[in-house]
């Protein structure tokens, strides 16, 4: 399993880059301000991050203790990108509906195709990431399976 450090790591460097291509994609989209996306986006960036750290400690836990490993194959990650965003749109609909006085629908639509971007990015940075920072429990595997 990943070490603590290496979760930091990762939680940051995702939000890092994720809030340098949302923050200015969102305000174009929507015709907002930067500023009211760029409150919107940190906020959501932070929650996201502790949501990230917790959700991704107990997700591999989770699957090291129903299938003895942590290796993730696409379907696995396609689920896991899914349950993350589904967990982030109960808490951040009411927040964006609240700070952009907008209606909760309006909110709610926001928010999903926010989600939907982040899902296709969680999907491509955590395969890269994957591929940068492996663990050594698939290294030992792929020693072995060859």
């Amino acid at each position: 399993m990943r070490s603590t450090s290496d979760r930091i790591r990762h939680a940051i460097s995702f939000e890092l880059i994720a809030l340098g291509i949302i923050t200015p994609l969102g305000a174009w989209v929507y015709s907002l301000p930067i500023s009211e996306i760029g409150v919107i986006s940190v906020a959501s960036a932070t929650i996201a991050m502790l949501w990230n750290y917790i959700y991704n400690i107990g997700f591999d836990h989770a699957m090291h203790r129903l299938t003895g490993t942590t290796a993730k194959r696409v379907a696995v990650r396609v689920l896991h990108a899914a349950l993350f965003e589904a967990g982030l749109l109960i808490v951040l609909a009411p927040l964006i509906a609240w700070y952009l006085n907008v209606g909760f629908w309006h909110a709610v639509v926001m928010d999903v195709s926010f989600s939907l971007f982040y899902m296709v990015y969680a999907f491509v940075f955590n395969w890269a990431y994957d591929r940068v920072f492996p663990i050594p429990e698939w290294q030992d595997r792929s020693q072995t399976a060859g």
